[in-house]
Protein backbone atom coordinates (compact mmCIF):
# COMPACT_ATOMS: atom_id res chain seq x y z
CA UNK A 1 0.00 0.00 0.00
CA UNK A 2 1.24 3.46 -0.93
CA UNK A 3 0.57 5.93 1.91
CA UNK A 4 1.06 9.66 1.28
CA UNK A 5 0.97 12.27 4.05
CA UNK A 6 0.54 15.67 2.39
CA UNK A 7 1.09 17.97 5.41
CA UNK A 8 2.98 16.03 8.04
CA UNK A 9 4.88 18.82 9.81
CA UNK A 10 2.26 20.38 12.09
CA UNK A 11 1.24 17.11 13.73
CA UNK A 12 4.77 15.71 13.83
CA UNK A 13 7.60 18.24 13.35
CA UNK A 14 10.13 15.52 14.05
CA UNK A 15 9.76 14.71 17.73
CA UNK A 16 7.53 11.66 17.19
CA UNK A 17 8.05 8.45 15.23
CA UNK A 18 6.37 7.51 11.96
CA UNK A 19 7.74 3.96 12.25
CA UNK A 20 4.44 2.27 13.20
CA UNK A 21 2.86 3.64 10.02
CA UNK A 22 5.89 2.69 7.92
CA UNK A 23 5.17 -0.90 8.90
CA UNK A 24 1.80 -0.68 7.10
CA UNK A 25 3.21 0.12 3.65
CA UNK A 26 5.29 2.48 1.55
CA UNK A 27 5.14 5.79 3.42
CA UNK A 28 5.85 9.11 1.68
CA UNK A 29 5.97 12.19 3.90
CA UNK A 30 5.65 15.80 2.80
CA UNK A 31 5.99 18.47 5.48
CA UNK A 32 3.79 20.79 3.45
CA UNK A 33 2.14 20.62 0.04
CA UNK A 34 1.28 23.77 -1.94
CA UNK A 35 -2.04 23.70 -3.83
CA UNK A 36 -0.40 23.26 -7.22
CA UNK A 37 1.30 20.01 -6.12
CA UNK A 38 -1.59 18.29 -4.33
CA UNK A 39 -2.86 16.34 -7.33
CA UNK A 40 0.61 15.24 -8.44
CA UNK A 41 1.67 14.11 -4.98
CA UNK A 42 -1.58 12.22 -4.41
CA UNK A 43 -1.30 10.39 -7.72
CA UNK A 44 -1.05 6.59 -7.35
CA UNK A 45 -1.68 6.75 -3.60
CA UNK A 46 -3.87 4.09 -2.03
CA UNK A 47 -4.17 6.15 1.17
CA UNK A 48 -3.78 9.88 1.74
CA UNK A 49 -3.45 11.52 5.13
CA UNK A 50 -4.09 15.22 5.63
CA UNK A 51 -4.29 17.69 8.47
CA UNK A 52 -5.62 20.92 6.92
CA UNK A 53 -5.32 20.37 3.16
CA UNK A 54 -8.70 20.47 1.43
CA UNK A 55 -9.60 17.41 -0.66
CA UNK A 56 -12.22 18.05 -3.36
CA UNK A 57 -14.27 15.93 -5.73
CA UNK A 58 -12.11 17.09 -8.64
CA UNK A 59 -9.00 15.77 -6.88
CA UNK A 60 -10.61 12.43 -6.16
CA UNK A 61 -11.54 12.05 -9.81
CA UNK A 62 -7.83 12.23 -10.66
CA UNK A 63 -6.84 9.63 -8.07
CA UNK A 64 -8.36 6.34 -9.34
CA UNK A 65 -6.38 4.20 -6.90
CA UNK A 66 -7.35 6.15 -3.80
CA UNK A 67 -9.43 4.17 -1.30
CA UNK A 68 -8.72 5.90 2.01
CA UNK A 69 -8.42 9.46 3.38
CA UNK A 70 -7.23 9.82 6.96
CA UNK A 71 -7.84 13.21 8.54
CA UNK A 72 -5.13 13.92 11.14
CA UNK A 73 -7.59 15.94 13.24
CA UNK A 74 -11.11 15.81 14.62
CA UNK A 75 -12.82 18.16 12.14
CA UNK A 76 -13.32 16.61 8.71
CA UNK A 77 -15.01 19.48 6.83
CA UNK A 78 -11.84 19.70 4.68
CA UNK A 79 -12.97 16.60 2.78
CA UNK A 80 -15.89 16.47 0.33
CA UNK A 81 -17.60 13.62 2.15
CA UNK A 82 -20.31 13.09 -0.48
CA UNK A 83 -17.69 12.81 -3.21
CA UNK A 84 -15.69 10.35 -1.13
CA UNK A 85 -18.79 8.23 -0.69
CA UNK A 86 -19.49 8.35 -4.43
CA UNK A 87 -15.94 7.16 -5.17
CA UNK A 88 -15.96 4.43 -2.54
CA UNK A 89 -13.30 6.19 -0.45
CA UNK A 90 -13.34 5.66 3.31
CA UNK A 91 -12.72 8.81 5.40
CA UNK A 92 -11.67 8.65 9.04
CA UNK A 93 -10.88 11.23 11.70
CA UNK A 94 -9.41 11.32 15.20
CA UNK A 95 -12.01 12.19 17.83
CA UNK A 96 -11.24 13.40 21.35
CA UNK A 97 -7.44 13.09 21.23
CA UNK A 98 -6.85 16.68 22.41
CA UNK A 99 -9.59 17.09 25.02
CA UNK A 100 -7.33 17.74 28.07
CA UNK A 101 -5.06 20.09 26.11
CA UNK A 102 -7.89 22.18 24.64
CA UNK A 103 -9.65 22.46 28.00
CA UNK A 104 -6.36 23.46 29.62
CA UNK A 105 -5.73 26.25 27.10
CA UNK A 106 -9.27 27.59 27.39
CA UNK A 107 -8.75 28.00 31.13
CA UNK A 108 -5.22 29.37 30.55
CA UNK A 109 -6.71 32.17 28.44
CA UNK A 110 -9.23 32.90 31.17
CA UNK A 111 -6.61 33.02 33.92
CA UNK A 112 -4.25 35.11 31.80
CA UNK A 113 -6.99 37.70 31.36
CA UNK A 114 -7.92 37.66 35.05
CA UNK A 115 -4.36 37.62 36.43
CA UNK A 116 -2.41 39.33 33.60
CA UNK A 117 0.62 37.09 34.08
CA UNK A 118 2.40 38.05 30.86
CA UNK A 119 1.68 41.74 31.40
CA UNK A 120 3.22 41.72 34.85
CA UNK A 121 6.18 39.65 33.70
CA UNK A 122 6.89 42.36 31.12
CA UNK A 123 6.38 45.13 33.69
CA UNK A 124 8.77 43.52 36.21
CA UNK A 125 11.42 43.11 33.51
CA UNK A 126 10.94 46.76 32.54
CA UNK A 127 11.68 47.81 36.12
CA UNK A 128 8.19 48.94 37.12
CA UNK A 129 8.21 46.89 40.33
CA UNK A 130 11.75 47.96 41.19
CA UNK A 131 10.72 51.61 40.91
CA UNK A 132 7.52 51.13 42.91
CA UNK A 133 7.48 52.71 46.44
CA UNK A 134 5.26 49.85 47.67
CA UNK A 135 5.94 46.13 48.14
CA UNK A 136 3.27 45.34 45.52
CA UNK A 137 2.75 46.87 42.09
CA UNK A 138 -0.50 46.80 40.11
CA UNK A 139 -1.68 48.86 37.17
CA UNK A 140 -4.51 46.66 35.86
CA UNK A 141 -7.71 45.27 37.25
CA UNK A 142 -7.27 41.78 38.72
CA UNK A 143 -10.27 39.48 38.98
CA UNK A 144 -11.23 36.28 40.79
CA UNK A 145 -13.09 33.64 38.81
CA UNK A 146 -14.70 32.05 41.89
CA UNK A 147 -18.38 32.86 41.97
CA UNK A 148 -18.50 33.89 38.31
CA UNK A 149 -20.67 32.11 35.74
CA UNK A 150 -18.97 30.12 33.00
CA UNK A 151 -21.22 29.82 29.96
CA UNK A 152 -20.24 26.90 27.73
CA UNK A 153 -21.56 26.61 24.18
CA UNK A 154 -21.34 22.98 23.08
CA UNK A 155 -21.12 20.30 25.73
CA UNK A 156 -19.19 17.46 24.16
CA UNK A 157 -16.06 16.02 25.72
CA UNK A 158 -14.11 19.30 25.61
CA UNK A 159 -16.98 21.38 26.94
CA UNK A 160 -17.44 18.92 29.78
CA UNK A 161 -13.71 18.99 30.59
CA UNK A 162 -13.79 22.80 30.74
CA UNK A 163 -16.83 22.60 33.00
CA UNK A 164 -14.97 20.31 35.42
CA UNK A 165 -12.09 22.76 35.74
CA UNK A 166 -14.43 25.74 36.07
CA UNK A 167 -16.34 24.02 38.85
CA UNK A 168 -13.06 23.23 40.63
CA UNK A 169 -12.20 26.94 40.45
CA UNK A 170 -15.44 27.79 42.24
CA UNK A 171 -17.35 28.97 39.18
CA UNK A 172 -20.95 28.18 38.37
CA UNK A 173 -21.45 26.53 34.97
CA UNK A 174 -24.32 26.93 32.52
CA UNK A 175 -24.27 25.00 29.23
CA UNK A 176 -25.99 25.71 25.94
CA UNK A 177 -26.48 22.19 24.65
CA UNK A 178 -28.96 19.82 23.05
CA UNK A 179 -28.35 17.33 25.87
CA UNK A 180 -31.21 16.65 28.24
CA UNK A 181 -30.93 18.23 31.68
CA UNK A 182 -30.76 14.76 33.23
CA UNK A 183 -27.59 14.06 31.22
CA UNK A 184 -25.69 17.04 32.63
CA UNK A 185 -23.17 16.44 35.43
CA UNK A 186 -23.81 17.75 38.95
CA UNK A 187 -23.28 21.48 39.23
CA UNK A 188 -24.05 22.23 35.57
CA UNK A 189 -27.33 23.89 34.58
CA UNK A 190 -28.82 24.10 31.10
CA UNK A 191 -29.34 27.45 29.38
CA UNK A 192 -32.83 28.14 28.11
CA UNK A 193 -31.36 29.69 24.97
CA UNK A 194 -28.10 31.03 23.60
CA UNK A 195 -29.41 34.57 24.04
CA UNK A 196 -30.15 33.90 27.70
CA UNK A 197 -26.66 32.49 28.21
CA UNK A 198 -25.03 35.50 26.52
CA UNK A 199 -26.86 37.84 28.89
CA UNK A 200 -26.10 35.95 32.10
CA UNK A 201 -22.56 34.61 31.77
CA UNK A 202 -19.37 36.26 32.98
CA UNK A 203 -17.25 34.04 30.74
CA UNK A 204 -18.35 32.59 27.42
CA UNK A 205 -16.34 29.58 26.21
CA UNK A 206 -17.04 28.12 22.76
CA UNK A 207 -16.73 24.37 22.17
CA UNK A 208 -18.99 23.56 19.24
CA UNK A 209 -18.35 22.47 15.64
CA UNK A 210 -18.54 24.84 12.69
CA UNK A 211 -21.80 24.27 10.79
CA UNK A 212 -24.04 26.53 8.71
CA UNK A 213 -26.08 27.08 11.88
CA UNK A 214 -23.14 27.99 14.12
CA UNK A 215 -21.17 30.13 11.65
CA UNK A 216 -21.23 33.72 12.93
CA UNK A 217 -23.42 32.79 15.90
CA UNK A 218 -21.54 35.21 18.17
CA UNK A 219 -22.57 38.30 16.28
CA UNK A 220 -23.14 41.99 16.95
CA UNK A 221 -26.64 41.44 18.37
CA UNK A 222 -25.53 38.76 20.82
CA UNK A 223 -22.36 40.55 21.88
CA UNK A 224 -24.55 43.55 22.78
CA UNK A 225 -26.35 41.32 25.30
CA UNK A 226 -23.19 40.62 27.32
CA UNK A 227 -22.05 42.27 30.54
CA UNK A 228 -19.36 44.96 30.18
CA UNK A 229 -17.17 42.75 32.43
CA UNK A 230 -17.68 39.65 30.26
CA UNK A 231 -14.89 37.59 28.70
CA UNK A 232 -15.12 35.59 25.45
CA UNK A 233 -12.93 32.50 25.00
CA UNK A 234 -12.72 30.62 21.69
CA UNK A 235 -10.64 27.46 21.33
CA UNK A 236 -13.09 25.87 18.90
CA UNK A 237 -13.51 27.33 15.40
CA UNK A 238 -12.73 30.91 14.35
CA UNK A 239 -15.79 31.54 12.15
CA UNK A 240 -18.15 30.98 15.08
CA UNK A 241 -17.49 34.67 15.87
CA UNK A 242 -18.15 37.75 13.76
CA UNK A 243 -14.67 39.22 14.15
CA UNK A 244 -15.63 42.76 13.12
CA UNK A 245 -18.38 42.78 15.73
CA UNK A 246 -16.05 41.38 18.41
CA UNK A 247 -13.38 43.97 17.61
CA UNK A 248 -15.95 46.76 17.97
CA UNK A 249 -17.26 45.40 21.27
CA UNK A 250 -13.72 45.14 22.68
CA UNK A 251 -12.56 48.51 21.37
CA UNK A 252 -15.61 50.25 22.82
CA UNK A 253 -15.20 48.35 26.13
CA UNK A 254 -18.67 46.86 25.82
CA UNK A 255 -17.07 43.59 26.93
CA UNK A 256 -13.89 43.28 28.95
CA UNK A 257 -11.65 40.92 26.97
CA UNK A 258 -11.33 37.97 24.62
CA UNK A 259 -8.92 35.04 24.50
CA UNK A 260 -8.68 33.41 21.08
CA UNK A 261 -6.80 30.34 19.87
CA UNK A 262 -8.59 30.33 16.51
CA UNK A 263 -9.49 32.94 13.89
CA UNK A 264 -11.68 32.95 10.79
CA UNK A 265 -8.60 33.03 8.52
CA UNK A 266 -5.44 31.24 9.65
CA UNK A 267 -2.77 32.49 9.71
CA UNK A 268 -4.50 35.87 10.17
CA UNK A 269 -4.24 38.58 7.58
CA UNK A 270 -2.45 41.75 8.65
CA UNK A 271 -5.69 43.73 8.44
CA UNK A 272 -7.61 41.54 10.89
CA UNK A 273 -9.18 44.16 13.20
CA UNK A 274 -8.68 42.04 16.31
CA UNK A 275 -4.88 42.20 16.05
CA UNK A 276 -4.91 45.88 17.03
CA UNK A 277 -7.13 45.46 20.10
CA UNK A 278 -5.10 45.47 23.36
CA UNK A 279 -7.72 43.56 25.36
CA UNK A 280 -7.74 40.67 22.86
CA UNK A 281 -5.26 37.87 23.60
CA UNK A 282 -4.07 35.27 21.12
CA UNK A 283 -2.45 31.89 20.81
CA UNK A 284 -1.75 30.62 17.25
CA UNK A 285 -4.11 27.60 17.08
CA UNK A 286 -2.08 25.54 19.54
CA UNK A 287 -4.75 24.13 21.88
CA UNK A 288 -4.48 20.73 20.17
CA UNK A 289 -0.70 20.70 19.86
CA UNK A 290 0.71 19.55 23.19
CA UNK A 291 3.28 16.75 22.95
CA UNK A 292 0.88 14.42 24.74
CA UNK A 293 -2.05 15.18 22.43
CA UNK A 294 0.06 14.78 19.29
CA UNK A 295 1.39 11.46 20.56
CA UNK A 296 -2.20 10.23 20.94
CA UNK A 297 -2.95 11.60 17.48
CA UNK A 298 -0.13 9.55 15.92
CA UNK A 299 -1.34 6.39 17.62
CA UNK A 300 -4.90 6.82 16.38
CA UNK A 301 -4.10 7.73 12.76
CA UNK A 302 -2.01 4.56 12.53
CA UNK A 303 -4.77 2.52 14.16
CA UNK A 304 -7.37 4.01 11.80
CA UNK A 305 -5.36 3.01 8.74
CA UNK A 306 -4.58 -0.45 10.12
CA UNK A 307 -8.24 -1.22 10.84
CA UNK A 308 -9.17 0.00 7.35
CA UNK A 309 -6.63 -2.37 5.83
CA UNK A 310 -8.08 -5.19 7.94
CA UNK A 311 -11.56 -4.48 6.60
CA UNK A 312 -13.20 -2.95 9.67
CA UNK A 313 -12.33 0.77 9.67
CA UNK A 314 -12.75 2.61 12.96
CA UNK A 315 -13.55 6.30 13.37
CA UNK A 316 -15.15 6.31 9.93
CA UNK A 317 -17.07 9.52 9.21
CA UNK A 318 -18.76 8.50 5.94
Amino acid sequence: MKIVVLDAYTSNPGDLSWQPMRELGELILYDRTPPELIIERGKDADAILINKIVITRQMMEQWPKLRYIGVIATGFNIVDIEAARDHGIVVTNVPAYSTPSVAQLAIAHLLNICCQVQHYTDEVRDGMWSRCPDFSFTDTRLMEVAGKEMGIVGFGQIGQAVAQIALALGMTVCAYTSKDVSALPPGVTKAESLDALMASCDVLSLHCPLTPETRGMIDRRRLAMMKPTAIVINTSRGPLIDEEALAEALYENRIMAAGLDVLATEPPKADNPLLKIPNCYFTPHIAWASAEARARLMVVITHNLKTFMEGHPENKVN
